[in-house]
């Protein structure tokens, strides 16, 4: 399969990359700083803004699929990224006839959301961080899902719980609109990705991915990914 991964050199970027070439798809990685992405005979590396059509539009054409894992550094400024380069991306898949269409967004944005067993997280870290300290991200992923669910294509729309750096993949689980967890390793939600390329059980619907088998502290996640790292 040809997949196309916006957002390649960032860390579930990397992920999604590296998974999808050992398991034997081409893959071309979209980034506006390609950076730290693997040599590999099937990979083809392509700068360009993901927010400009005109300049994704070489790297969509011919491809079976693409898989948006594009990430800012959260910021109490207006943040605009996710919905220009999905408006981006819908345009240069409807112009070169590409049906499957995978975006990386958030558990937050179901209102329904709260992980079992989480008392700390739902009623102190939650309302905080994710309601505060990156609402104007989740803000600009809800405008990234209704410019997706608003598309013809073969979407789905993937929803993480908070993500973190785990070296491999680990039981994880996947429900309709958001899964039951706290965490999302990411090589748990590039390897739930790929799979649901193949099964197809969340088209045109959302799909929440959590990790069962590891967490990391909730003080860690929040320095290592709120605080620090793009997605």
């Amino acid at each position: 399969m040809r997949i196309v991964v916006i957002g390649a050199s960032g860390p579930t970027g990397r992920q999604l990359t590296g998974q999808a070439l050992a398991a034997g798809h081409h893959v071309t990685a979209v980034s506006r700083r390609p950076r730290g992405l693997p040599r590999h005979d099937d990979l083809t590396v392509v700068a360009a803004d993901a927010t400009d059509p005109a300049a994704i539009e070489p790297a969509v054409a011919g491809a079976d699929a693409v898989l948006s894992a594009l990430g800012v550094t959260p910021s109490r400024k207006p943040v605009t990224t996710y919905s220009a380069a999905a408006t981006a991306v819908v345009t240069a898949m409807r112009r070169h006839g590409v049906r499957r269409l995978m975006v990386v967004s958030s558990s937050v944005l179901d209102p329904a959301w709260r992980p079992s067993n989480a008392f700390f997280f739902n009623h102190v870290l939650d309302p905080y961080v994710n309601r505060v300290l990156v609402r104007q991200v989740h803000q600009d992923m809800r405008r990234m899902e209704e410019v997706i669910r608003a598309s013809d294509l073969d979407w789905t729309v993937v929803r993480p719980s908070g993500l973190f750096e785990h070296p491999t993949v680990t039981d994880h689980l996947v429900a309709d609109g958001s899964a039951d967890g706290v965490f999302t390793a990411r090589a748990d939600l590039a390897a739930a990705m790929l799979r649901e390329l193949d099964e197809r059980r969340f088209p045109r619907r959302a799909m929440g991915v959590a990790t069962t088998a590891v967490k990391p502290g909730l003080v860690q996640l929040v320095r290592d990914e709120v605080l620090r790292s793009p997605r």
